[in-house]
């Protein structure tokens, strides 16, 4: 068995409990991850709410992990046990999710969604990337972004948006980086290689002169946000439904080929982690994590650490691909 955060309802974070379930075996293609690190996804709280589909329970919420390979199923071929790992393990087009998220000490996840841990990240900044980078990637294929053309990113704060303004930078050749945020936030995205940072508090949309290529929403404005576009400009909203029906919806592709292809932008140290400076929250903490995150002020990624489960239990691979448990 392993400690888990579930839910066997829908509702608020009330609803979530600290307990215990059985350890998933990975399938041929899968490997089983020691969960090192977590991260949490505004879908997490809308799934646990009932937004978005119908779930079988109970539920482990989660989708991005940072970990150890403990197991691997016969087909796996990739990585071996003691591999350093991170990823989405939820393949939101595959049809279903997966009833054991990343919220506890041992998730399965396919080989091909994950990517190897860079070296110079821990394991909670790793943690922090998979479906922000997904997504935020996905949104510049989705705009055919060309190198030299303008970029105007609403939320540059955000999970998706403090990566958004990165790639635009450093990895797609933007000529120009403008991103809005709140006042107590400008700096912070100012060193995340902004050329411009907008205060929305201070300025509205109509009163921005500058008008650019791509208007990047990853909050769920581009009804009004649409007005900084050029004519022949592009609109992109990360949310659904956009709320300018012009606007095109970027969703996102789950695979370990996107981190791979970050690669060098994370080793170069080029493209940060964004941990929100609230955590890492303690395993023991997710409750206190998900209030956080649901009140949208966020700066980057919430993240879990389960480093104080570490403590207290030793994993050991057996010559079988299997595993067993050593209480300290």
């Amino acid at each position: 068995m392993q400690k888990a955060w579930f839910y066997e309802e829908y509702g608020s974070k009330e609803v979530l409990k600290l307990g215990e379930l059985p350890i998933p075996s990975p399938r041929a293609n899968q490997l089983l991850i020691h969960v090192y690190a977590a991260a949490l996804n505004p879908i997490d709280f809308k799934l646990r709410q009932n937004r978005l589909s119908s779930l079988d329970f109970p539920v482990v919420p989660g989708c991005d992990v940072a970990g150890v390979v403990i197991a691997k199923g016969e087909e796996a071929w990739k990585f071996q046990a003691g591999d350093e790992v991170y990823g989405n393990i939820q393949n939101f087009r595959s049809g279903k999710l997966k009833q054991i998220g990343t919220l506890a000490e041992f998730t399965v996840v396919e080989e091909n969604l994950v990517a190897e841990k860079p070296e110079n990240l821990s394991f909670e900044e790793a943690a922090s990337l998979p479906v922000a980078a997904q997504t935020a990637v996905e949104g510049f294929r989705t705009a055919d972004f060309k190198k030299g053309q303008s970029v105007f990113i609403v939320g540059g704060a955000g999970g998706v948006g403090s990566l958004a303004v990165q790639l635009a930078k450093y990895f797609y050749g933007a000529s120009f980086v403008t991103a809005t945020t709140s006042t107590g936030k400008v700096e912070m995205v100012k060193k995340l290689g902004a050329d411009k940072v907008v205060d929305y508090t201070k300025t509205a949309y109509e009163e921005i002169e500058e008008k650019y290529d791509l208007v990047y929403d990853t909050v769920g404005d581009s009804r009004s946000s649409c007005v900084v576009a050029k004519e022949d400009g592009l609109v992109i909203d990360i949310t659904w439904p956009p709320s300018n029906p012009k606007a095109l919806h970027s969703s996102l592709t789950v695979s370990g080929e996107i981190l791979e292809n970050l690669r060098p932008c994370l080793d170069s140290g080029k493209l940060k982690a964004v941990v929100d400076p609230a955590g890492p929250f303690d395993f023991s903490n997710v409750v206190e994590a998900f209030e956080y995150l649901e009140t949208g002020r966020a700066r980057g990624k919430v993240v879990i650490s389960s480093s104080s489960l570490h403590l207290a239990t030793a994993i050991t691979c057996n010559a079988n691909n299997g595993f067993h448990q050593h209480k300290n």
